[in-house]
């Protein structure tokens, strides 16, 4: 059995049927490390299931210095979904930060779906959900954890991170520097 499917199924209650719909309109794509698939400035068209891989969504500051709003891996919905909904361009960046497979999905067919289908509606409102709640719980452990706790939810998470991405853009994800991390990595051992 596809294993996209079961964790579809598993997760937002998919059936078959609406999986099929969702093949129709999807394609599997593989990407190596360093490909952004939606920029900032430019209006995106697609969103994305990270099947493997590590990808993550950054924007810059007025100096210039890229923040790591997010770290995805699998199994993440990946897109712009702000500027999506909005038909407008990206504030943000996603970029691989590994090789990665994903599933590209058109918005717009997947709009015209969620309009005729109830399964396809029922389950793009899942996905906002899990999206938003996702969020939030990002947003709570900004407010509520320091630094070391933030670093150890994130191995918790993804497993290995510091052996597949570099230490700096762990470190901004954390919001901290690479010195601050690398101090709390030496703290841990």
């Amino acid at each position: 059995m596809n294993p996209n499917f079961i964790f579809l199924k598993s997760h937002f209650n998919v059936t078959e049927e609406t999986f099929l719909l969702f093949q129709k309109i999807s394609k599997p794509i593989s990407l190596k490390a360093h490909v952004a698939i939606a920029k900032e400035g430019e209006m995106p068209s697609k969103v994305y299931l990270l099947t493997k891989g590590i990808m993550r969504v950054y924007f810059n500051s007025e100096s210039g210095k890229e923040h790591n709003k997010n770290i995805f891996y699998p199994i993440s919905f990946v897109g712009s979904l702000t500027a999506l909904i909005n038909k407008a361009p990206s504030e943000l960046t996603y970029e691989t930060l590994t090789e990665c497979n994903v599933i590209e999905m058109d918005f717009a067919e997947l709009m015209h779906l969620r309009e005729t289908n109830l399964n396809v509606s029922n389950f793009y409102n899942s996905i906002l959900e899990f999206v938003f709640a996702s969020y939030e719980k990002r947003q709570l452990e900004f407010l509520s954890l320091d630094a070391t706790q933030r670093y150890l939810n994130l191995r918790k998470r993804i497993p290995k991170i510091d052996d597949l991405i570099p230490q700096y853009q762990i470190a901004s994800y954390l919001n901290i520097t690479p010195v601050q991390l690398s101090r709390i990595r030496k703290n841990l051992r």
